[in-house]
């Protein structure tokens, strides 16, 4: 079972042109570009390196892109086709052979050639890019992409690309113009933006170009072996371009409208654009989105594998879980670290629990409202992240039967069979515990007030039924809390008493769970056992007597 925002195409384009959430502002942005220029369909453009496999930076230009393509749709009613392109630049040169490959020494005989034409080394595909290709629909695939895959080969070598390469042609000189001041002395000297591919030898040359032939569409070079002076026409996959005029050249033939970059690409985009612009196109819409950061607050490099690869996350959480971490502040530099994890787990759950409260306006700034392309499953989830793996560490639990008895304890009638979702995050938390909370497990010695106070709770719980409620559990919390250090006389309960201070709830998940923080304390223990918490108080107390 899903749930829209509203039936009423109509009625949602008005909301949708009203809303604050930034699909939305990026959305406008194309629909005043159609303004301007109409068409009858709008092109979304993604682009992938194929001299790696596809990572969790691919998954959220992806997702981003499909997040703005879908709110564009809304605005529009619908009726205007688009189209997302996920294109691969496997027409590039191997520059080097990756480390992380089999046959490297096979793979190392065929550097400066195009992708497409270097042996596959995992001997499963015709080339090293259709290998990777294939990885990167699989990849797509999985997480339910509508998109269409083009091949930067494929293009160039059909024709696809040849009208848009005359233009470079064309306007050699303007787009020289504009790339020279851009570049080092050294490489100004001997740049075009030509790249023949060498008849000879299959390699993609960077040599300069020593005459140009607009009206015949070739250009001219010597090769570097031979000093031959060759001729070559320009289409037919016979050249390629410079990365940057190929961007260009790329948005010109395909008519893409809409594109986003990393931040690390602002310059090439201004190029790229210039250039677009020379040869009479219109660069796309778009924004940079800010870089991820690992754990230390240094950029994500693929090369260095410091960051955290999207198999890593889909091991410890779900793939929702992961495109709300996309989603939230994409022009904000975030760390991308396994610590991120546990919060974006609950943070979608607790958007999806409030998505059906909401009104239609306040549903289309909802995230789940754009991670399920605008009809979210309806939510039903008894139990939290925070609160399994919490249990999981009180528990040290090895298996999912130990949690699922706390869980039917905590929510009668709860079973895998009856919230399989539930399930899966159960196996998360188990994984997750393992191996990242277990080693890090670090039980802090309480100071002599707080093990009087812990002795109190110990007591007081002792007192209760072992089926009390949570609020009532909750209640005994905070009584045994209301002394020193932990009284807070700025707050104020609901029954007039002094509050309490998070220090207190904070202390009891340090000293008795060897964790910084965790959920409602009373829910925990419901769910947990009161016996089982009486216990592991007198534990926390032997271990620091």
């Amino acid at each position: 079972m899903t749930m829209a925002a509203t039936d009423d195409p109509a009625r949602l384009r008005e909301l949708g042109e009203q809303s604050h959430a930034w699909p939305f502002e990026e959305a406008r942005k194309i629909v005043a570009r159609l303004k301007r220029r109409p068409k009858d369909q709008v092109i979304f453009e993604t682009g992938y390196g194929p001299s790696g496999l596809p990572h969790i930076g691919t998954f959220g230009e992806v997702a981003r892109t499909s997040m703005v393509r879908h709110a564009f749709r809304v605005l529009t009613e619908d009726k205007i086709k688009t189209r997302l392109i996920a294109f691969s630049d496997d027409m590039d040169a191997l520059r080097k052979v990756p480390d992380n490959i089999p046959n490297r020494e096979m793979v190392a005989q065929h550097l400066g050639k195009p992708l497409t034409k270097v042996p596959d080394p995992f001997g499963t595909h015709d080339s090293f890019a259709a290998h990777n290709n294939a990885r990167l629909r699989a990849f797509l695939d999985q997480f339910g992409f509508d998109y269409e895959f083009l091949s930067s080969t494929a293009c160039y070598t059909s024709g696809c690309f040849d009208v848009a390469l005359r233009a470079v042609l064309d306007r050699f000189d303007e787009v020289m113009k504009i790339m020279l001041p851009s570049l080092r002395q050294e490489r100004a000297e001997t740049y075009s933006p030509f790249l023949p591919i060498s008849p000879r030898t299959g390699v993609v040359l960077q040599v300069p170009v020593v005459a140009h032939d607009a009206k015949a569409g070739t250009i001219s070079y010597e090769d570097p072996d031979t000093g031959e002076r060759v001729t070559t026409p320009v289409t037919g996959g016979r050249c390629k371009l410079q990365w940057k005029p190929d961007w260009a050249m790329r948005w010109l033939a395909l008519g893409v409208d809409y594109e986003m970059a990393g931040k690390d690409l602002i310059d090439s985009v201004k190029l790229s654009g210039e250039i677009c612009r020379a040869l009479g196109g219109l660069p796309p819409e778009g924004f940079n989105y800010e870089l991820f950061l690992d754990e230390q607050g240094q950029k994500i490099s693929k090369s260095k594998g410091n960051g955290l690869t999207i198999e890593e996350w889909l091991r410890y959480a779900s793939p929702e879980s992961l495109s709300l971490f996309m989603y939230r502040e994409p022009k904000a530099a975030k760390r991308l670290y396994f610590d991120v994890i546990p919060r974006h787990v609950d943070d979608y759950l607790q958007f999806l629990d409030a998505y059906q409260r909401q009104a239609p306006k306040e549903r289309l700034g909802n995230p789940v409202w754009h991670i399920h392309g605008g009809a979210p499953p309806a939510a039903d989830n008894p139990v939290s992240f925070a609160m399994l793996l919490s249990l999981v560490t009180a528990s040290n639990a090895e298996n999912a039967d130990t949690l699922w008895g706390f869980i039917g304890r905590y929510r009668p009638g709860v079973t895998r069979q009856t919230h399989p979702r539930l399930a899966a995050l159960v196996d998360y938390a188990i994984r997750y515990f393992h191996d990242f909370v277990l080693p890090a497990k670090k039980f802090r010695v309480p100071t002599h007030a707080e093990r009087a106070a812990l002795i109190d709770l110990r007591d007081a719980l002792s007192q209760l039924a072992a089926d009390a409620t949570p609020e009532a559990i909750q209640d005994v919390v905070y009584e045994v809390g209301r002394r020193a250090p932990f009284l807070d006389e700025t707050k104020r309960a609901k029954d007039g008493k002094p509050g309490v201070s998070l220090e207190w709830f904070n202390m009891l998940y340090q000293v008795l769970l060897g964790q910084e923080k965790g959920p409602r304390f009373g829910s925990f223990v419901a769910a947990y056992g009161i016996q089982n918490t009486v216990d592991m108080i007198d534990g926390a107390l032997a271990r620091s007597a």
